[in-house]
């Protein structure tokens, strides 16, 4: 049984139909990846799943269980994790305000908080030595590690990234994409969102090709890396 299971999801913004019919699922230990052109419905598709936005038809599920309908603190309490687009740190806390920010749903339990944030300083060490430096100080690196490390402080099962590569210079993605590949080492499932292709190929075990909203491909990266329309579209080659 698949760990997350979305089945004909129809989402909308007032008239328009972003989400047309969707289909998707992701199986405990994988990186899936979504890959697709700006306004192909990538992230509205993460928003949908984190139930900041509500779908007007169509299932999702989750270790089983129905979660459609459920307010987005419930689901990021079944297990569901969400590191938005555009970093969105809190700018005038520091790191580790941030980081605590994101182990609300664990109360007051200051031993796993401090157990949670010591694992994401052993995933980004320069989060450590940033740990009293304000958000918004840092670079766009550093606001990318803390946006990821703040959403593993919930303990979730599986993990979304909505374009963590976005803005980053070369030497940074190659970085954050190699902390992506050991979370997962260590058991954590992915759901990729992002618009370098050929990094997102290489990482994920498999993967959707979105377009205005439907998928249109599905398949092993290295299937799709091998697809013409695939390598036309995204990988930049004839």
């Amino acid at each position: 049984m698949a760990l997350l299971k979305i089945e004909n999801l129809h989402t909308y913004y007032g008239h328009v139909h972003a989400l047309k019919g969707l289909n998707l699922e992701v199986e405990k230990g994988e990186i899936v990846t979504l890959i697709g052109a700006n306004g192909a419905g990538k992230t509205t598709t993460l928003r949908t799943i984190s139930g900041l936005i509500r779908p007007r038809e169509g299932r999702i599920e989750f270790d089983g269980q129905d979660i459609h309908g459920l307010p987005a603190h419930r689901i990021v309490d079944r297990g569901i994790s969400h590191a938005p687009e555009g970093r969105q740190v809190f700018s005038t806390l520091t790191v580790t305000e941030n980081l605590n920010m994101g182990a609300y749903t664990l109360g007051k339990d200051k031993e796993a908080i401090e157990e949670n944030r010591r694992r994401v300083f052993d995933l980004f060490p320069r989060l450590e030595e940033r740990k009293n430096q304000l958000g918004g100080t840092l670079s766009g690196g550093e606001q990318q590690m803390l946006t990821i490390g703040r959403a593993l402080m919930a303990r979730p099962r599986i993990l979304m990234l909505d374009e963590p590569s976005l803005g980053l210079a070369p030497m940074l993605v190659k970085a954050i994409f190699d902390v992506i590949r050991e979370i997962n080492a260590r058991g954590m499932t992915v759901l990729l969102v992002e618009q370098n292709a050929r990094m997102a190929l290489r990482l994920a075990h498999r993967g959707y090709v979105l377009q205005t909203g439907e998928i249109v491909l599905s398949d092993t990266c290295k299937g799709l890396r091998q697809n013409q329309m695939v390598q036309k579209a995204y990988l930049g080659m004839e």
